[in-house]
């Protein structure tokens, strides 16, 4: 009897991937691939959109020829910050251009003075000013700078909705990529901002669709359903939301570490935006106040600076034991100074001077995962990525933060997981399993506990 399954296509950056879970989320089958970058009309770096949508193809292909399994649904999560403009046949017009692209300063100073100012419109559409990461300026300089291409764009589509319109060959939008710093949706009146039927942008939206809704698919000879596809780090909080009821934030960590909590729904303040906040949007369309942290980043950095210094393999920190003695210099001078600015003669060993990195960090973790607690009914915290498996990070968090629950949490393919969850009900019969995650509990007297 064939084992019935959903294949989940998971497109970050760098690597492209596709799972099959079982019906207790299992993974049953996996395949990986990397695309080499071409560059746009500019010479810009940028993801090649054919690879990816012939991967898609050949994928579906390899695992249909697969008597042992069933394909039941499909769903997708990527990267967000990404639009393919295509014309009426669903041709893409452009290439897929990258986030990363300079904005030009000019045209966005005259967006913003259009429109209320950089600060009154970020708080409307909870979008720091990130240029081209707010992807509805990418399809503002298109009607701006080049109209006649403008015209001819049919729809706009986030990168998991085109994926997901190769296969169903539909067109929708879905909230958790527009609600996600894309500059426009106004979270006050729960609509587009303003701006958006203004300049004449409305019409190259697609209707919007539920997250958890289900497309028919078009595919030759398959009854399967589609899902609408889901902005990555919407989907990674799915497991958390499906799991536990009680009130907690997720501090995802990685190159950034993010701190979501899906309980705060006030909305942004000037303060907390200028110190990194923003909103996502969960995948039932509710706000998520979350709050951005560039740590991961500067722990790669100073990793190898210290392990220069002190000529330790970088490998050895990875692994390092949390020494409590280091607890009582938290609140030493030098934790109070950016780390990169510290002379690093100034510490005995390498593993004093690690310690002292991640209490730096632990101390900056604190202040901005507070922005998002914010006097909510918050009682647990729940760390996954890189970091929950660093044990001085998670024993220092659980120090700074005595008075809450601090678990490390695992699982396989956070996003990829949500992304199945998502659309839970429309493929799998059986309920959802009580043991998706891992959790490592850890407190202030540096007790640990498997559950």
């Amino acid at each position: 009897m064939k084992k019935p399954v959903i294949a989940i296509f998971d497109v970050g950056k760098t690597n492209k991937k596709l799972f099959l879970f079982d019906e207790q989320y299992k993974i049953v089958f996996e395949r990986s691939a990397r695309f080499l970058e071409i560059e746009d009309e500019d010479g810009f770096p940028c993801e090649n959109l054919e690879s990816l949508r012939l991967s898609v193809f050949d994928s579906l292909h390899e695992v249909f020829r697969k008597s042992e399994f069933e394909i039941k649904a499909i769903n997708f999560s990527t990267y967000g910050a990404s639009f393919i403009y295509i014309d009426e046949d669903g041709r893409p017009l452009t290439p897929l251009y990258n986030y990363l692209k300079p904005f030009p300063e000019e045209l966005k100073k005259k967006f913003y003075s259009k429109y209320g100012g950089e600060e009154q419109f970020s708080l409307q559409t909870a979008s720091p000013v990130l240029g081209s990461l707010n992807s509805g300026m990418q399809l503002y300089r298109i009607k701006e700078e080049r109209p006649e291409l403008f015209k001819r764009i049919k729809y706009a589509l986030h990168l998991p909705q085109y994926m997901s319109f190769l296969i169903s060959g539909k067109f929708y939008t879905d909230i958790t990529s527009i609600g996600c710093h894309t500059n426009l949706w106004d979270f006050a009146k729960n609509e587009y901002h303003d701006w958006v039927g203004e300049e004449g942008i409305l019409p190259k939206l697609a209707p919007i669709i539920p997250s958890d809704e289900i497309i028919p698919a078009t595919f030759p000879g398959n009854s399967y359903g589609v899902g609408s596809g889901l902005h990555d780090s919407s989907a990674a909080l799915i497991p958390y939301l499906t799991s536990f009821q009680e009130a907690f934030v997720l501090i995802s960590t990685g190159t950034w570490c993010i701190s979501f909590n899906p309980f705060n729904t006030k909305p942004l303040v000037k303060s907390e935006l200028q110190e990194d906040c923003l909103n996502y949007m969960q995948y039932k369309g509710r706000p998520i106040k979350a709050s951005r942290l560039f740590a991961g980043h500067e722990h790669e950095v100073e990793i190898k600076r210290i392990s220069e210094h002190f000529n330790q393999p970088t490998s050895k920190f990875r692994s390092m034991y949390f020494d409590p003695q280091f607890l009582n210099h938290l609140q030493d001078e030098r934790n109070t100074v950016p780390f990169s600015s510290i002379d690093l003669s100034s510490f005995s060993s390498h593993s004093e001077a690690y310690h002292y990195l991640m209490m730096n960090i632990i101390l900056q973790q604190k202040s901005s995962t507070d922005l998002v607690i914010d006097n909510s009914t918050v009682r647990r915290i729940f760390v996954d990525g890189g970091f929950s498996k660093n044990s001085i990070y998670m024993n220092l968090l659980a120090h700074v933060f005595p008075d809450l629950e601090v678990f490390a949490a695992s699982m396989a393919q956070a996003t990829a997981l949500g992304t199945a969850l998502a659309i839970h009900h429309s493929w799998n019969t059986k309920p959802i399993p009580s043991d998706l995650i891992e959790l490592k509990y850890y407190t202030a007297s540096n007790q640990r506990k498997v559950f």
